[in-house]
């Protein structure tokens, strides 16, 4: 498994605490050092409020030649629910043709779609392959939520990629049988959430009070932490290092400090004993808590 640098914290005000996006040149140093530093895989969107055009300056310096990076991003949510289906080819292709102006690009490795329902709709997927047969993505899929969309992809002749969240506390992915079959099918699949926004960073008191119920999972993990000496990022990186079948864990920072301890961190490989402690310990937790699409601020 690798790491793959998300950007939407470049690109937006994000995170479970509201932090501010840095400014264009300490994220493009940030980018700067990950690919310099054995991370090659940066993940975007054109959602992600400016985090494409970021991306596309750390690319337009060229410090990395382009076959040794793997870039990712993701179609505007939603923007087809209005068109009709002979428009879906152009208005893809249009967004697609932007996405790679914006980025200094030729080519994506993979194309996602940013609406997870669209894994349901054979003919929104369809339109989305023609994008890789004419070059523009090496690869194409859906950034997905729930298992059942996950399941839809693997079924489709049209997608060979897919995001989907894994974590700690959200074993979905796992319990379904995604991770399984995500290796049997060959799609690829990178994991995202592993901290969940930060929430697994925080500690009991400075849980917001809109996510009042998960206090007692942040309570266990950091008791859990303080017993083994293991910090909660290497916990929650561990976790997800350990599958097979993910081939990128997708992760985000809030500072250059905060990138060179997870690189770090990332090389530790825990006891498989801990990890399975974890599934115990972590087994069930509500998708309201998991799910920061779910959270009611």
């Amino acid at each position: 498994m690798q790491l793959c640098l998300g950007t939407v914290q470049f690109g937006l005000d994000y995170g479970i605490i509201g932090q501010k996006k840095p400014p264009l040149e300490y994220s493009v140093k940030c980018l700067d050092y990950a690919t310099q530093n054995g991370i090659s895989a940066i993940d975007t969107a054109t959602a992600y409020g400016t985090a494409e055009e970021v991306t596309g300056a750390f690319l337009a310096k060229k410090t990395i030649p382009r076959d040794k990076l793997f870039i990712s991003t993701k179609f505007l949510p939603n923007i087809l629910d209005d068109c009709s289906p002979e428009d879906f080819e152009r208005v893809i292709r249009k967004n697609l043709q932007r996405s790679l102006r914006t980025l200094h690009l030729d080519y994506v490795d993979a194309y996602l779609l940013h609406s997870a329902r669209y894994a349901f709709r054979p003919d929104i997927l369809a339109a989305l392959a023609i994008m890789q047969k004419e070059g523009l993505a090496r690869k194409v899929g859906v950034s997905v939520y729930e298992p059942e969309e996950a399941m839809a992809c693997f079924a489709s002749q049209y997608v060979d990629f897919i995001q989907a969240p894994y974590s700690i506390f959200d074993h979905r992915m796992k319990k379904s049988g995604v991770l399984a079959a995500a290796e049997k099918s060959g799609c690829e699949l990178h994991t995202r959430s592993a901290f969940i926004q930060g929430l697994i960073l925080l500690n009991e008191d400075q849980v917001p009070p809109y996510l009042e119920k998960a206090k007692p999972v942040v309570r266990k993990i950091g008791r859990i932490c303080k017993e083994t000496g293991v910090s909660r990022i290497a916990l929650a990186m561990g976790y997800v290092k350990r599958e097979t079948a993910i081939s990128h864990l997708v992760f985000g920072v809030d500072s250059l400090e905060q990138l060179k301890e997870d690189i770090q961190l990332f090389q530790q490989d825990l006891r498989p004993s801990l990890l399975t402690e974890m599934d115990q310990a972590f087994e069930g937790i509500e998708a309201g808590i998991v799910m920061p699409s779910l959270w009611k601020k």
